[in-house]
């Protein structure tokens, strides 16, 4: 049986440029689990989703990360697209944020290019992860020992690489969400 996460309030750290699949996938499968995603962005309103380099869905945020705060989420998704790792590691609060969620213990997943934010908020070194190929170099400047791998998990940490790794990324999400708090 899988694993459930009835009631679980999840938030997903998205803003303009979210590669929409890296979006949609892991929220289904939250909503299939049980669980209540909630999407948080930069700003208030919606944000432009994309399908590689064209334009697709726009999303409706729930809150902005003005308005969120770690303790009110029992654990933390970070979707890939380029410009949207580029835009969410720029902004201080968001950084802000993803290291407080960090320090929690709570699970976090983060794929393709959403490890930019990780590297940026300084909370990866001494941990193994992998990500989009190309920023290998980034997180292991960082501090963290990068590996090519579908999924990689530690300490509640999930990291995965791209869109045809979400499969793995999303069951071994649900996994680390149900079950809670990790020591760091």
């Amino acid at each position: 049986m899988p694993a459930t996460i009835e009631g679980k309030k999840v938030a997903f750290l998205a803003t303009d440029g979210v590669e929409q699949v890296e979006l949609d996938r892991p929220w289904q499968a939250i909503i299939d689990a049980g669980g209540r995603p909630e999407l948080v962005s930069l700003e208030s309103g919606e944000i432009q989703a994309f399908n590689h380099l064209d334009k697709a869905e726009r999303k409706r945020v729930d809150r902005s990360i003005d308005e969120a705060r770690p303790d009110s989420y029992d654990a933390l998704v970070l979707p890939g697209g380029v410009a949207n790792g580029d835009f969410v590691r720029a902004d201080e609060r968001a950084v802000r944020f993803v290291r407080d969620f960090f320090d929690s213990g709570k699970p976090i997943s983060v794929i393709c290019h959403g490890g930019w934010v990780l590297a940026e908020a300084d909370v990866v070194r001494g941990m193994t992860m992998t990500s989009w190929p190309s920023l290998r170099t980034d997180l292991r400047n960082a501090g963290a020992e990068w590996v090519d791998q579908e999924v990689v998990t530690d300490k509640g940490l999930v990291s995965s690489r791209m869109p045809k790794d979400l499969d793995a990324f999303c069951a071994k999400t649900i996994e680390e969400i149900a079950e809670g708090k990790h020591a760091r």
